[in-house]
């Protein structure tokens, strides 16, 4: 079997509300769709969301990309995956969510030719996943009405965006932990908006509400503070900006920084670099956790996928689907109910998209 094609087209979903933190503000879903089509009938989708701040890359440089990709792509085993992914690394460094779209529909062929959904190709654990929600950075108060509506939807873990002002984040998580009650887990994101007395600081005024743990307080190089945090602290450290790719879960692990790492997709170049990540931390005696860009349901079905399939990965922050109106030209992957992403007993990624 042989690739033949890979299309590609852009897309823009308008989000309910624009998303803010530390780093700035989205209004919109931006992404990249991929489909890669083989001579044997078989096909694949998947997604590129490119991140200036995280991943280097833009729409506009993910087409570019694409179009390189294309030419090396046609004629190679869709199959072959450790090898597509050496020869795409070979021909162009970094560019991780363009890889990432490639990767994807590699592995939905995968599961079509398999005959099996994609979360028991990658090990079959379980086929649901609880996802917390996020709540972007604002008013303080307004941070808690939309933390008590999520709640009320059936949310039970929330994220909370921090990182720009400290005195109103620590308002926020006031209001927020009285506003939901006790039952619900609040975990902080400061997006690196934090330095090392920020972070003590807070984590001292909010240690009677109860928040398990906070997510990137320091620059993505840090790894020295967070690991003197993790002596300091009693608050669990999550690494997400500071580790991209195996090399830096190795680093990490070496250097004592993180409780756990928050993988993602785009950041690392797909699912053959993150299986990689999660072994490491695993070997480790970390658990893991997937988040997400503000993708489509083909990028979080995959992200929903792996957390599905491994045991050492515990948590998940794959919630863009709550950001914007369904998009209706993705169809199927999973289904949702309450704060529960249930996937789909169909192979591959179990999508259908018009393209």
């Amino acid at each position: 079997m042989r690739i033949t094609d890979l299309k590609f087209e852009k897309i823009k979903i308008k989000l309910k509300k624009p998303f803010v933190i530390s780093r700035g503000a989205t209004e919109y879903c931006e992404s990249v769709l991929v489909k890669i089509t083989t001579d044997e009938g078989y096909y694949g989708f998947g997604e590129a969301t490119p991140s200036r701040s995280v991943t280097g890359e833009s729409i506009d440089s993910v087409t570019f990309v694409l179009k390189t990709f294309k030419e090396i792509l046609i004629g190679q085993d869709p199959l072959a995956i450790e090898r597509i992914h050496y020869i795409l690394n070979k021909a162009i460094a970094g560019n991780t969510a363009a890889k990432a779209a490639v990767d994807i529909a590699l592995y939905d062929i995968k599961g079509k030719v398999m005959q099996e959904p994609l979360y028991k190709l990658l090990g079959g654990f379980e086929n649901k996943v609880q996802t917390d929600i996020t709540i972007g950075i604002g008013a303080p108060q307004e941070m808690a009405n939309e933390a008590k509506e999520s709640v009320d939807k059936g949310f039970n873990i929330l994220k909370i965006k921090t990182g720009v002002d400290l005195k109103n984040d620590i308002e926020a998580i006031r209001l927020i932990r009285n506003s939901v009650g006790d039952n619900v887990r609040l975990k902080i994101d400061a997006n690196q908006g934090w330095n090392i007395h920020d972070t003590l600081t807070a984590i001292k005024m909010i240690e009677n509400y109860n928040v398990e743990a906070v997510e990137q307080p320091l620059a993505d190089w840090d790894f020295d503070g967070s690991a003197l945090l993790r002596k300091k602290a009693d608050i669990k450290i999550i690494l997400d900006e500071s580790v991209h790719n195996a090399h830096d879960a190795m680093h990490a692990m070496k250097k004592d920084s993180a409780d756990m790492i928050n993988i993602k997709l785009m950041k690392s170049g797909g699912l053959y670099e993150v299986e990689k990540i999660n072994t490491i931390a695993e070997s480790a005696g970390i658990n893991c956790m997937v988040g997400c860009m503000v993708e489509t349901k083909v990028a979080l079905t995959a992200g929903a996928s792996l957390v599905a399939a491994k045991r050492n990965i515990t948590d998940a922050d794959l919630d863009s689907f709550m950001y914007y109106e369904e998009f209706e030209g993705i169809k199927g992957g999973f289904e949702v109910k309450g704060d529960t992403i249930i996937l789909l007993d169909k192979p591959g990624l179990g999508i259908e998209i018009n393209m």
